[in-house]
């Protein structure tokens, strides 16, 4: 059943196709077993491969330090939902092929469900997209930040806030992006753009025979002591230096977020800013497969943990 699903993934090019396709939750349940276990039902509380027992609801391990009950959505993002998986597997596909993302309200009219569970859903599905690989960028590497919040210039009087011009944190919350040149890009909001937290994110990230490339921000300076280090003077007209060193990449991925921001979403509070931009991450990292293909890869990371509506309604801290 699982090689069957696999050969069948490649020819659905749109919504109507993939629930053509999965036509009820029992498909969609058998292609995720299939995805996640292939011929091998693998415990998700203890990893034992031992044949597990089958239940009236599932599954329970027959390990005897285990012999807990199962089913396929334990532990991944589907975990004690009440949404039918045919609606998980649609909800993914409009996040992953829509270019520019998808609003909550108009995923919830494509779904027919409502704006709460659409909103709920749309957050499940940026926290199992979080890129989790731990190596380091390669060869030419563009380095950026850019800030997201409302413009002084738009808001009343009583809201302007003084000083907030450039590289401002004041009202906007900053976002590092790094994009490895004909590679994949990683985002990282932070708090702010220091020096300490801009050489920490490099440092932490690129490998030592890295070509790095910033603009003139003085929260650079010093990185030519780990790498090598080159930097494009925007303030003097300059945007791209001999030997095609430049920082347009990251720029352009800076342009697509932002129609996003604009145009589909409005707004993105502080709170879940990473959530969204993990989610444009994604879909740039995976911009030269299918749709079907990115829909499947997006599959693969279910085992993700579920985070829960508590959790992400509660207000933050501020001690």
């Amino acid at each position: 059943m699982g090689q069957m699903v696999y050969l069948y993934m490649n020819k659905f090019n749109s919504l109507i196709q993939l629930f053509d396709y999965f036509k009820d939750d029992e498909t969609c349940e058998k292609y995720l077993g299939a995805k996640r276990w292939g011929d091998t039902i693998t415990c998700p509380h203890c990893g034992s491969a031992k044949k597990a027992y089958v239940t009236n609801r599932g599954y329970k391990c027959s390990d005897k330090d285990c012999h807990k009950k199962f089913t396929v959505k334990t532990k991944t993002i589907y975990e004690n939902t009440k949404i039918g998986l045919r609606l998980w597997f649609g909800a993914l596909y409009l996040v992953t092929a829509h270019k520019k993302g998808i609003s909550s309200l108009q995923l919830a009219r494509d779904l027919d469900v409502s704006q709460k569970t659409a909103w709920f859903m749309l957050h499940r599905i940026r926290e199992m997209l979080n890129d989790q690989d731990p190596s380091l960028m390669q060869g030419t590497v563009e380095v950026d930040e850019t800030y997201v919040g409302g413009k002084n210039k738009n808001r009343h009087a009583h809201k302007k806030i003084d000083s907030t011009q450039g590289r401002s944190a004041k009202d906007k919350t900053p976002v590092v992006g790094m994009i490895e040149r004909n590679g994949k890009v990683k985002t990282f909001v932070v708090q702010d753009t220091n020096s300490d937290t801009l050489h920490n994110i490099v440092k932490s990230n690129i490998d030592a025979n890295v070509t790095l490339i910033t603009d003139a921000y003085r929260s650079y300076n010093g990185l030519g002591t780990v790498c090598n280090h080159i930097t494009v003077k925007h303030t003097e007209n300059n945007y791209k230096t001999e030997g095609d060193k430049h920082t347009n990449n990251i720029e352009g991925f800076w342009s697509l977020f932002k129609r996003g921001l604009v145009g589909t979403y409005h707004y993105m509070s502080p709170k879940h800013l990473q959530r969204y931009m993990d989610e444009t991450s994604y879909r740039y990292n995976t911009r030269k497969v299918a749709d079907s293909n990115r829909f499947e890869m997006a599959i693969l990371k279910c085992d993700t943990p579920r985070i829960t509506y508590r959790k992400l309604t509660e207000k933050e801290r501020t001690s």
